[in-house]
């Protein structure tokens, strides 16, 4: 079994002990050690880490089972661990932020579904690598949430459809109006800290820059925000409101309807939010984000219920109970609103370009396709028949866009690549002809793509 060291700047923190394959001997197994630094490896006896999620500017994530409980369920381990030359003060507030995160999620997490369950918060001192000094570590051990995060599935897919906008929406502010409600607000709402899980349920991470709001209805800003994100008072120092999540919510979305980078879209020169030019959305949602983007935050949407009952009045929601609610508190709450299921799962229209790229990889395809069936078969009935039915499960995928752009240029390159090597397929055809045979193919599909988009739009104007 792999586990991994946490000390940050251990030169090899992979560490291998075959013995904790076996389960039994895991949960039972005496405290290990990294055998480059001399690290403890289980932490707190129970937490163990087996790998590195990723790294932070006040920490690290690891990916780490839990040897104390049955099934050795997974978990999240997060390290503060802050890098660059901080002043004490400095540190002293990323330490503040890192206690404050477990303090929320001891608060809230239990009681939201979508926000991760605190499990564990403890320092470890150990021996440091500068002899005769020791170092001090502070953990916090959280709910793993298996998914993606939406900056990387905005990675994978270009650009969210309206549909899928306005679901983001709605389970956000559902949650954002528990924060909300119980004085906290979270001052980093970006795609990377929404985590959609693999049965698509949504998550809000990183409580880490959150403010507790006591006394006062808004609290002073520590200057902790991502660029781009921020409004304008929380960038000064300012006092911060709900309002200040709704504005980085509503940059979210931009993000996410136009697949560009936040400080891409704004005109600094106007001071205005230049992106409805990109994206075909209901005016009256777009509307809506352009409140929440107002530069005042005494003229944006004052709650996150008031941007979920906008959202009903545009889309025509059903009002039910959110899921967070349990059933014994239902009549108390029959004003909140539930969205997903109203909307149909659009699929953003395809350009010329992507249907021409499209037709080119069809005939491209199909091609190799068929002159590999009939080199294995010998029977031109049978090679037309599987070919095109191969050849329709492509189509399908690419207009469910299952596959696109970059994954047509990498499937047809593996296909040849298959008939270059394996000359089997090849259907006593040289590797020139093959492709020439391929890209005229392509060429005609391209062409016959083009005369019926172009017919098609005559008989829409006409009829």
């Amino acid at each position: 079994m792999e586990v991994y060291c946490t000390r940050p700047r251990c030169p090899r923190p992979q560490n291998f002990f075959a013995d904790l394959d076996d389960n039994t001997t895991l949960k039972t197994a005496q405290q290990k050690y990294c055998t480059t630094c001399g690290m403890p490896l289980m932490l707190d006896g129970r937490y163990v880490p087996i790998k590195l999620l990723g790294r932070g500017g006040f920490g690290a994530a690891f990916l780490a089972r839990d040897r104390r409980i049955p099934g050795m369920r997974q978990c999240v381990v997060k390290q503060f661990q802050p890098t660059g030359n901080l002043t004490s003060t400095q540190l002293q507030i990323a330490q503040q932020l890192f206690e404050r995160e477990a303090e929320v999620l001891a608060e809230i997490g239990n009681e939201h579904e979508q926000i991760p369950d605190l499990f564990a918060f403890f320092p470890i001192t150990v021996p440091s690598l500068q002899p005769g000094q020791q170092d001090q570590f502070f953990y916090l051990v959280q709910e793993y949430i298996n998914g993606q995060n939406l900056e990387e599935e905005l990675v994978k897919k270009s650009r969210f459809s309206e549909a899928e906008i306005v679901e983001v929406l709605q389970e956000i502010l559902k949650v954002l109006q528990f924060v909300h409600d119980r004085g906290i607000i979270h001052r980093d709402i970006k795609p990377s800290n929404i985590m959609r899980r693999r049965d698509g349920k949504l998550f809000l991470l990183d409580f880490g820059a959150v403010k507790q709001v006591t006394n006062n209805p808004a609290t002073s800003s520590t200057g902790i925000y991502s660029l781009g994100f921020a409004p304008p008072e929380q960038m000064a120092g300012n006092q911060v409101f709900p309002s200040t999540d709704l504005y980085a919510l509503a940059v979210t979305v931009l993000t996410l309807l136009t697949g560009q980078e936040a400080t891409q879209l704004f005109d600094a020169y106007s001071n205005q939010w230049k992106w409805r030019t990109q994206v075909n959305v209901n005016p009256r949602l777009a509307d809506i984000l352009d409140k929440m983007l107002l530069p005042a935050a005494s003229q944006r949407f004052q709650s996150a219920q008031e941007v979920l009952n906008a959202l009903a009045e545009v889309y025509q929601l059903q009002l039910i109970p959110p899921t967070h609610i349990t059933s014994t508190s239902l009549p108390a709450v029959q004003g909140s609103i539930r969205v997903a299921s109203q909307l149909p799962t659009a699929i953003p229209a395809f350009s010329t370009w992507e249907f021409l790229a499209g037709a080119a990889f069809s005939g491209f395809e199909g091609a190799l396709i068929g002159i590999a069936c009939f080199s294995l078969i010998h029977n031109p009935i049978i090679t037309l028949g599987i070919s095109f039915v191969i050849l329709g499960v492509l189509i399908f995928a690419q207009a469910r866009r299952w596959i696109e752009k970059l994954d047509l240029l990498i499937i047809s390159a593996i296909t040849f690549a298959i008939i270059f090597f394996m000359p089997l397929l090849r259907a006593e055809l040289g590797i020139q002809q093959i492709l020439m045979l391929a890209v005229a193919a392509a060429l005609v599909s391209i062409a016959l793509t083009a005369l019926f988009r172009l017919i098609y739009k005559l008989l829409s104007l006409i009829l």
